[in-house]
C-alpha cells in the first residue's frame, strides 16, 4: 500500500502529486485498468507474445 507523508507546512496539492507519482511508478493504475474488464485468457496470451516479441 503506497503512502505519502505530508510535512507541517507542506500544501497538500504536492502531497498529491508525490502520492500519484508513487501510484504510477507501482503499476498500480495499470493493473486496475488492466482488471476494469474480463480479458479471456487466450487474448492475455496473445497479448504477452505480442509484448516480448516471441511467436510461435
Amino acid at each position: 500500500m503506497p503512502r505519502v507523508d505530508v510535512g507541517h507546512n507542506e500544501p497538500l496539492e504536492r502531497a498529491l502529486r508525490r502520492f500519484k507519482k508513487k501510484i504510477e511508478r507501482e503499476g498500480i493504475l495499470r493493473e486496475v485498468r488492466d482488471r476494469k474488464h474480463y480479458e479471456k485468457p487466450s487474448i492475455k496470451k496473445r497479448r504477452k507474445q505480442r509484448k516480448t516479441g516471441w511467436s510461435q
